[in-house]
């Protein structure tokens, strides 16, 4: 793979390598703010708030930030769906020198006490209706100051009004008995500050600028450590990839979770790297609310899953032609594999076109995608961004690299790789491996792919999920691509559970599409049409719902936990 047979499959005008620019993370909002000052950088059910005005709002809490002592290198907690004062909170941490992390705001009080102590927060932004989550967890951890938000404060007057008479209660957002002792109201703390107060640190691209926690689905929780280097590194991999952009003149819809790398960098920090206007979407599951965001305000940009373009071509409404989707031309997929059915449908219903990525939080988000203009594959991630390189390695020896079309474990190496993970040397040393080239170590990923003639890679599944029943080696995906391709079947989810004879075997998960009956008979039969017998499932469970990740990603482990337990 020394030739990078990828590199003349790049779309026209996409950099072989790029010169990144020796800048804080931050430089992306201070350059959009002094080019596109007018610019609305986020809009929230028809509240604008411009780049100028966003520069000025995090230098404010920078400020507050320092008044309560988070000093350079203090890790700073934010707690919020997708709002403007996530974007808030995120820069003025870096501005402040502090280290963003950000965790998914559905966490028990349990998931958020470990991800706290471990990263020892001691300030953190939350959204009103979660305080009470936080507070929950407090006593158990090290964190002294709450700083709190309501989603009000960032509507446009009268309907903040509305919220307060018919939705504040009923939502949560309303803190009876108002704000325990110590913690603080964000407007009340940005009120007592101006732009002017921001202190002036000096932060390097080598100073680190957020802990990206792993999901915990492949073990336990822990912090990939992103450098701003990393980051922006990623971010303008990310830009460089489409090269049909206009900057100061795209709109993104912000629908992937910010507090995940995903919505995060391709989202957020791609967004303000082409002073592009953010459509800030708090809950992406309330499909009725995405589509009239679409309608209303005619992104040209969305990031997305597959589960949320699939909910999209599966709305009568969209059918009907009830929303105008035609203003939206680009759609990186990722976070679970994108059919060839999905995919051509929304392009159908929009104009745009949908190309799937791969990349993991160590990362610090994307690694491959396929191309804007050029081919792009079913069944692949596409080919690695500029300067990444990558090699797929043997799974005996975990050393010998394998040539075109064999399956082995994905490597990677790349200006975006993380420096490691957070006080856990072991499985830092076990990831980040030195290959003796005299270059960077490379990134082990734990997923397995293949790689064809073109320099297009192939996700087959990951390293850690492999089923052996009987000794034998199954790759769940390749179950989970044959069941999705019954017509009658919409969602599938594949692992292997415990069994007296085989040791462990195949049990598939399936929803089935709305009015539609299958028998476990009938997906067998169709199974064995298209698989060796060891890997058609030997048990099948129908269900109403998969459990997911908050970026639409099928939780097999969860799925083999609750086997589990009702087996007890």
């Amino acid at each position: 793979m020394e030739n990078r047979p990828w590199l003349t499959h790049y779309d026209k005008g996409v950099p072989k390598s790029i010169d990144y620019p020796k800048a804080p993370l931050f430089h992306f909002l201070e350059e959009a703010a002094r080019k596109y000052p007018d610019r609305p950088c986020t809009i929230f059910k028809g509240a604008v708030i411009s780049y100028k005005k966003m520069n000025e709002i995090t230098d404010q809490v920078a400020g507050a930030l320092s008044s309560l002592g988070v000093k350079k290198g203090d890790r700073v907690g934010i707690f919020m769906p997708n709002t403007p004062q996530f974007v808030m909170a995120y820069f003025g941490i870096l501005k402040v020198g502090g280290v963003v992390v950000a965790t998914n705001p559905l966490y028990t009080p349990t998931e958020i006490e470990h991800q706290i102590n471990d990263a020892g927060i001691e300030v953190m932004f939350v959204m009103s209706n979660f305080y009470n989550t936080i507070k929950t967890a407090q006593p158990k951890t090290k964190l002294k100051k709450i700083i709190v938000t309501n989603i009000k404060e960032t509507l446009p007057p009268i309907m903040g009004l509305l919220f307060t008479l018919a939705k504040e209660k009923k939502g949560g957002f309303r803190i009876e008995g108002g704000l325990k002792d110590g913690d603080v109201w964000m407007k009340d703390l940005l009120g007592k500050f101006t732009p002017s107060d921001r202190p002036k640190i000096d932060i390097s691209p080598d100073d680190t600028a957020m802990f990206q926690y792993s999901g915990g689905t492949t073990g336990v929780s822990k912090a990939a450590v992103a450098m701003h280097r990393n980051v922006v590194a990623n971010t303008l991999q990310i830009k460089n990839w489409m090269t049909n952009l206009n900057d100061g003149q795209e709109i993104v819809l912000m629908a992937i979770p910010l507090f995940h790398v995903y919505g995060m960098v391709a989202g957020m920090n791609f967004a303000m790297a082409g002073g592009a206007s953010m459509v800030m979407i708090p809950n992406a599951r309330d499909i009725p609310d995405v589509l009239e965001n679409i309608d209303k305000y005619h992104p040209t940009i969305f990031p997305g899953v597959p589960t949320l373009y699939n909910a999209i071509n599966n709305r009568p409404e969209v059918a009907a032609g009830k929303y105008h989707l035609r203003s939206i031309k680009a759609c990186i997929s990722g976070s679970a594999p994108l059919l060839r059915e999905t995919k051509e449908k929304f392009e159908a219903l929009t104009g745009g076109v949908v190309f799937e990525g791969f990349g993991l939080s160590e990362a610090p988000t994307a690694t491959h995608c396929n191309p804007f203009f050029g081919e792009n594959k079913t069944g692949s991630v596409g080919m690695p961004l500029p300067d990444v390189e990558c090699k797929i390695i043997s799974l005996d020896d975990g050393e010998t690299e394998l040539g075109v079309g064999d399956v082995g474990e994905i490597i990677i190496r790349g200006p975006q790789v993380m420096k490691g993970y957070h006080n856990m040397p072991t499985e830092t040393a076990n990831t980040l491996r030195d290959r003796g080239d005299g270059g960077a170590p490379w990134l082990f990923t734990g997923d397995i792919a293949r790689m064809d003639e073109d320099g297009y890679f192939y996700i087959v599944d990951r390293k850690k999920e492999l089923i052996k029943p009987g000794g034998y080696q199954v790759w769940p995906r390749e179950v989970e691509e044959v069941i999705i391709a019954h017509p009658k079947v919409m969602e599938v989810g594949v692992a292997g559970i415990p069994d007296p004879y085989r040791g462990e075997t195949v049990k598939a998960w399936i929803v089935l599409k709305s009015g539609e009956t299958v028998t476990e008979a009938e997906i067998k039969a169709f199974c064995k049409e298209k698989l060796a017998p060891y890997k058609v499932p030997t048990h099948i469970e129908f269900r109403t719902e998969l459990p997911k990740t908050t970026v639409g990603k099928i939780l097999r482990r969860e799925l083999v936990r609750q086997h589990k337990e009702a087996a007890k």
